[in-house]
């Protein structure tokens, strides 16, 4: 059964809501939400309601500053504090299984930055801001090289651009999707879980 809660942290509360699998969890996956939007978007309910039934851990964060009522994003710094301090709470509450981080937009920005430092076994990004709309040379390519294995799901017209596959980055481009990949949320779910199974962290 999903249950939410709310995770003190340096930057105020966040709010945390986990879906649990049936049987023992394969992996404990900690999903965030885009700069102006919520756990609740197309492509993250997708990947909960794909991902909870192949034997993973789901919990979507929403940051303090969406708990607090504001759209404007927190600050990077700030917003990856309070990440990982629920992410500290996150993993004593589910030991002993692979860490994998991600989200969309903003949420996987955070994800890639501090997934190092998280020890995450591997990295969910959806629709990755390579860079702002109409400014490419203002890239941000190099959040991405985190050294674990990465997914990457963009859509072909997204305005945030589409990244390039690296060393151990997976990049699969949706055809006709945009930023807020809401064509077809199960199948980019699908495309996640799959190599999700692939890494050992699916059934």
């Amino acid at each position: 059964m999903p249950h939410d809660d709310v995770i003190a942290t340096p930057r105020g509360p966040a709010r945390v809501d986990t879906d649990h699998p049936s049987g023992p969890p394969r992996a404990l996956l900690v999903l965030g939400h885009g700069a102006g939007g919520g756990v609740d978007a197309p492509d993250l309910i997708g990947l909960r309601d794909a991902a909870v039934p192949a034997g993973l851990v789901v919990a979507r964060v929403t940051q303090p500053y969406r708990v607090a009522g504001r759209r404007a994003p927190a600050p990077a710094g700030h917003l990856d504090e309070a990440w990982s301090t629920v992410l500290a709470v996150l993993r004593r509450r589910h030991p002993g299984v692979p860490l994998v981080v991600g989200g969309r937009s903003s949420g996987a920005r955070v994800a890639c930055r501090t997934a190092t430092a998280v020890a995450a076994a591997g990295v969910v990004a959806l629709a990755f801001p390579l860079h702002p709309p109409g400014r490419p040379e203002r890239s941000r390519a190099g959040e991405l090289m985190t050294g674990l294995p990465t997914l990457v799901v963009n859509g072909d017209r997204d305005p945030f651009g589409v990244p390039e596959r690296g060393p151990l980055v997976r990049v699969l481009v949706r055809p006709g999707e945009r930023h807020d990949l809401r064509g077809d949320p199960a199948g980019t779910a699908a495309l996640a879980v799959g190599w999700l199974r692939e890494h050992g962290w699916a059934t």
